[in-house]
């Protein structure tokens, strides 16, 4: 009986610099900044009003409490800003690329093979400036394996067909 098997190195790899990546739609930025607002919109007000009823000893401190909240505001602020230019995307013939991250950046490939499911979410912000979240799911996981957000709502429905297309035919 012979042994057929074989284990070849590979030597030479994709060079993944090579794909063309989309950057997401701009209105994306106004979404985040405005969640951004609304979490602390509603922390400011929480912070003043333990500070004012007393439940902490906050009286002597506080002015430095409201700048570090301020600071830490401005902070994420930035980040999603600086951010927001660091998300991409592409879509090619057999697979899905989504990169993203400022101290922390990801790459993540799925192929269509291993799709199992694509849904388009939408929370109340995203729709009033007419944008979708793209989540494809693979199988063993009950978490979306890789999220695009910020895609314009037809342009997520496009990219969902054509996935759809790509792993029922």
């Amino acid at each position: 009986m012979t042994d057929s098997f074989q284990n070849i190195s590979v030597t030479s790899f994709p060079d993944i610099t090579q794909i063309e990546f989309k950057s997401i739609h701009k209105r994306y930025l106004k979404v985040l900044l405005i969640n951004v607002f609304l979490v602390f919109l509603v922390v400011f007000p929480m912070l003043f009003f333990v500070d004012k009823k007393g439940f902490f000893e906050l009286s002597r401190n506080s002015i430095w409490i409201y700048l570090a909240l301020f600071l830490v505001f401005i902070a994420v602020l930035s980040i999603k800003t600086i951010g927001f230019k660091k998300r991409k995307y592409a879509i090619r013939e057999k697979d899905v690329s989504y990169k993203n991250g400022v101290f922390f950046r990801s790459l993540t490939t799925v192929p269509f093979n291993r799709i199992q499911h694509i849904e388009i979410d939408q929370g109340p912000i995203s729709r009033f400036f007419g944008l979708a979240s793209l989540s494809v799911f693979t199988a063993g996981d009950s978490s979306d394996d890789l999220k695009i957000s910020g895609l314009l709502k037809e342009d997520a429905q496009q990219i969902k067909e054509f996935i759809s297309n790509k792993i029922d035919g």
